[in-house]
């Protein structure tokens, strides 16, 4: 082999080389640009799905504010409702509780009232001997009508009359006065109580106001 040959030889190993050379880069390029792709895919995909949990997250805290903001209105709402009707309530019972005084000045009506009120209490005691208290300005009217009283009591109760004791010691506060309004006072009616004290009927007016109102019930 001469040297032409040799370095003919020579040429075709060193293009041989250079193409197996270029064909490895290229096939390097390639799959290096493939895993470029597919970590940038899953780059993407991963800040995709970190931005939609971030809106997600976003959505349900401004829903959650949404319902708070809401139940803080409706409660708001109630509460005005509430003291507006707790106000009307207010305002009629006062008004009432100025009726009561009223009530007294008709004598043949509150004498009558009085016997119903001595009567419904006796029904509730169910006792054959009971204290009664009164105003002092009620006591000759309650005096007058007790007899009766106590018949109609034994005989709805199928009962002998009871024992009523009249308290001329001790009275029930006396109406109020425009001078003070706010002081200790009664409207009118009776307290009975067993001779124990330990059941006590209170039917004053002011104590059945109280109660119908409570009851959410009208003042008759």
């Amino acid at each position: 082999m001469n040297d032409l040959d040799v370095s003919k030889q020579i040429q075709q190993m060193v293009r041989f080389i250079r193409q197996e050379a270029e064909e490895k880069a290229n096939e390097i390029s390639v799959s290096a640009e493939e895993e470029f792709n597919i970590e940038k895919l899953q780059l993407v995909e991963a800040e995709k799905k970190k931005i939609r949990q971030d809106y997600e997250k976003k959505e349900k805290q401004a829903d959650v504010r949404k319902k708070i903001d809401y139940s803080m209105q409706l409660n708001a709402s109630r509460i005005k409702v509430l003291q507006a009707q707790d106000d009307i309530v207010n305002a009629m019972k006062d008004q009432a509780a100025k009726d009561l005084l009223n009530v007294s000045g008709d004598e043949d009506a509150y004498k009558q009232l009085l016997k119903d009120l001595i009567v419904q209490c006796l029904l509730r005691l169910k006792e054959p001997s009971v204290l009664l208290r009164c105003r002092e300005e009620d006591l000759g009217l309650v005096e007058s009508i007790l007899e009766d009283a106590k018949e109609e009591y034994a005989g709805k109760a199928n009962v002998h009359a009871p024992e009523v004791a009249v308290d001329t010691t001790i009275f029930l506060p006396p109406p109020p006065t425009s001078s003070d309004p706010h002081s200790l006072h009664c409207s009118g009616g009776v307290v009975l109580a067993s001779r124990d004290g330990k059941i006590v009927c209170e039917n004053t007016l002011d104590a059945r106001l109280d109660v119908a109102f409570r009851m959410k019930l009208p003042v008759v």
